[in-house]
């Protein structure tokens, strides 16, 4: 993945009321927390797992989770590249006092850097599928059931394009394609974001995580 855009003034648009992704903000946390309710519970041995790729300073999940009553019952990996975000997301770990989460300092287009965290029970792929190129977020719907568990859920994002391109819906068809059932897709008329949230069925065979040293996707 490469940097060629200033991430960090990028997550300012957050802090504005109203803007689409501060209205997209409180979408994704608001099924983070759903996914958390939901999701069956695990013995201590086999804790649930969640997986944010190019997770930024980690405001999608993080404060959900230090309010949520599961919050020490998650095993918790964010990936991000960029150095500032990372960074800020350590700070927030910290701040908050939630044990169970890591954050890794890596380029989440490489499964390399959190295999040793699949199958995810919620996997974040926010912010992806608009900056790679189409055949990179084929590649990564493809792979998608290989990285959940059963009943496991990822949560997805991508804008509209400002001619109108709804390049959400494609995304849609793919992922039941590749054998994962819809939960919930929100597309408001008078913003550009969606939020997809989709399901690996239980039971789901010939499935297999991603083999190490693959690279699904690449920032444009």
């Amino acid at each position: 993945m490469v940097k060629q855009h200033d991430w960090v003034a990028w997550h300012a648009a957050y802090d504005r009321p109203g803007s689409s992704l501060s209205r997209r903000l409180e979408v994704v946390r608001e099924q983070v927390r759903h996914a958390l309710d939901t999701l069956p519970p695990r013995p201590p041995a086999a804790p649930l797992t969640l997986v944010s790729l190019c997770a930024g300073d980690g405001r999608d999940v993080l404060p959900v989770l230090a309010e949520h009553p599961r919050r020490d019952d998650v095993r918790v990996l964010l990936v991000e590249l960029d150095d500032a975000l990372a960074a800020a997301a350590r700070e927030a770990v910290e701040a908050l006092g939630l044990i169970r989460v890591e954050v890794r300092g890596t380029d989440a287009g490489r499964v390399d850097a959190y295999l040793d965290h699949l199958p995810a029970d919620v996997l974040l792929v926010c912010g992806v599928f608009g900056n790679v190129p189409p055949d990179d977020v084929r590649r990564t719907v493809d792979a998608l059931p290989g990285m959940l568990a059963d009943d496991g859920v990822v949560l997805w994002t991508r804008g509209r394009g400002g001619d109108g391109n709804e390049q959400a819906q494609v995304i849609r068809r793919w992922c039941v394609r590749a054998g994962l059932t819809e939960v919930s897709f929100t597309a408001p008329d008078d913003a550009r974001f969606r939020v997809g949230v989709h399901r690996r069925p239980a039971g789901v065979l010939g499935v297999a995580a991603p083999h190490p040293g693959t690279c699904l996707f690449a920032f444009a």
